[in-house]
């Protein structure tokens, strides 16, 4: 089956033969190479994958050669990339439900944190190599910003996962992927590192998930105390600084990204930079991690004040590894308790799910932790655990995500779907988004018992036995993936439309479903 994981270029989408002038033809051929080219392959090498002649993929690159269907099926497996898509650029899914899952399944490092040290390894001058980076369109959106400005981007590695990033000699971002951009909401982390190399330019707004009013005032008043200015206009910030200088800062709101902007922009200021109510979540310390091995010093790692000793400069050739993302843990116990499975999870990053686990506990859900030690990092603590099919009883008490050290914000849905399988009824109070409640009732189209009480708080009974039903991908990742869930243990067969949401955050994501027995299919149609 052809993996779901896309590659760091801009989307095409291919249509019927019918369609194929000379033009797209020549499209399609660009596609190709640049596909090629990311995943390190010759035109020799992709020939033997596909058992023709190096000349053969030439002519296809320069569009001088018709290609059928077929032909681009064989190249999407031989290089590992859906090229075959609808022509409005979804990807549709279908479940055949109701079977349980078995197995070990291994967690892949996080998309938050990811995207966080992208933007940071802008602040080195010198190479950066990322470890066992998540191949998900959200890094890939990032990566084609990159490219576009002249940045140096290309996967190297035993198995292709690692990001090698070279800063170029001379920014340019009147030249900037500004499709890439707008769907990607961690853009925004992109102006401490570029202010600390351009005086004055401008960044698209961004987009990435839908979930109401996300407003960047938290990051405007965080670097206006380090003297950068910030003017939004409609369709892009306009960003300048004239002199930067070190300073107190006590941020608007908790926020990850707000927090990791004034990490690196105190970064590069010489002096102490101290940064009061800074989130400690697991994104946050990723990126303190990666500062410190780029020779900044930084207290209060995992606390909500943060002292950071900032450096003229950075240009040192760094290595990093990345850690497991607490989030897709989630996505997987949620999967093992709504299927009433065991299954394995392996590198697990232990202290950024403890709440959960223990509110799971509460409900009666049962595993069993089999190992602990340290991610690649050196810092992340890991564990191994086992889940065991569990009777869950609703918790009396809301259920509602916290700034970390409580529940992750991004954890919340999954328990609504968790909600379906438990006896008596939960409240899930969302309250730090205006719609994303709206979006998790979408579990009601599964035959869940559902209500939504106002634009943040829902309630659901169960237990409800989930069924099988045809729904589109709302505009959101989590909401996203618990439908996904839903389905697995939903009887019948269910049709998931449209799931780029989904792969915005999960590498992989069906192969590796499928890997623990579930039975699900990409569609194709042409």
């Amino acid at each position: 089956m052809t993996s779901l994981t896309h590659t760091p270029i801009r989307r095409t989408t291919f249509v019927s033969k019918k369609n194929k002038s000379g033009k797209h033809l020549i499209e399609i051929g660009n596609f190709i190479s640049r596909l090629r080219q990311s995943r390190g392959l010759t035109q020799d090498e992709l020939a033997i994958k596909l058992g023709t002649s190096q000349s053969a993929i030439a002519r296809i690159e320069r569009g001088e050669q018709n290609v059928s269907t077929a032909i681009l099926a064989k190249i999407s497996v031989a290089l590992n990339r859906d090229i075959l898509q609808l022509a409005n650029g979804a990807l549709n899914i279908r479940i055949d439900g109701g079977h349980k899952l078995s197995g070990e399944i291994t967690i892949k490092t996080s998309k938050n944190g990811a995207m966080g040290l992208l933007c940071a390894a802008l602040l080195n001058q010198n190479t950066t190599i990322l470890k066992n980076v998540p191949k998900i369109e959200e890094v890939n959106r990032m990566i084609e910003v990159f490219q576009s400005i002249g940045v140096g981007v290309k996967w190297t590695g035993a198995i292709g996962n690692d990001l090698e990033i070279k800063p170029p000699q001379q920014f340019n971002l009147k030249t900037i992927n500004t499709a890439s951009a707008e769907k990607t909401r961690s853009i925004v982390m992109l102006i401490s590192p570029l202010l600390h190399i351009l005086p004055k330019f401008r960044l698209p707004q961004p987009g990435g998930c839908r979930l109401g009013s996300r407003t960047v005032k938290p990051h405007l008043y965080a670097l206006e105390k380090l003297g950068i200015n910030i003017t939004t206009k409609e369709k892009y910030y306009e960003i300048s600084a004239t002199k930067l200088q070190a300073a107190e800062i006590i941020l608007y709101e908790s926020s990850d990204t707000a927090t990791e902007s004034a990490l690196m922009a105190a970064a590069l200021i010489p002096g102490v930079t101290t940064i009061k109510y800074a989130s400690a979540n697991y994104m946050v310390q990723e990126v303190c991690f990666f500062l410190e091995t780029c020779g900044v010093k930084i207290d209060g790692i995992g606390t909500t004040s943060l002292t950071v000793h900032g450096v003229k400069k950075i240009n040192t050739p760094v290595t990093y590894h990345l850690a497991e993302d607490p989030i897709e843990a989630m996505f997987f116990l949620a999967a093992a308790i709504v299927t009433r499975s065991s299954i394995t999870l392996s590198r697990a990053p232990i202290e950024f799910l403890e709440i959960e686990l223990l509110k799971l506990e509460k409900m009666g859900f049962r595993y069993k932790i089999l190992r602990r030690y340290v991610s690649r990092n050196g810092r992340t603590a890991l564990v191994d655990l086992k889940t065991f099919p569990s009777r869950l009883t609703a918790l009396e008490e809301k259920i509602e995500c916290r700034p970390y050290p409580g529940l992750n914000m991004d954890n919340l849905p999954f328990f609504a779907i968790i909600a379906t399988a438990a006896t008596g009824t939960t409240l899930i109070h969302d309250w730090p988004y205006e719609k994303r409640a709206i979006h998790l009732k979408d579990i009601e189209k599964l035959g869940a018992d559902a209500v939504l009480v106002d634009p943040h708080r829902l309630y659901i009974t169960g237990p409800t036995p989930l069924r099988a039903a045809e729904i589109i991908c709302p505009p959101a990742l989590r909401p996203a993936a618990i439908l996904l869930i839903g389905m697995l243990a939903a009887s019948g067969t269910s049709i998931l439309r449209n799931i780029y949401s989904i792969n915005r955050g999960y590498e992989d994501i069906v192969a590796r479903l499928n890997s623990l027995g579930a039975k699900i299919a990409i569609l194709r149609e042409f």
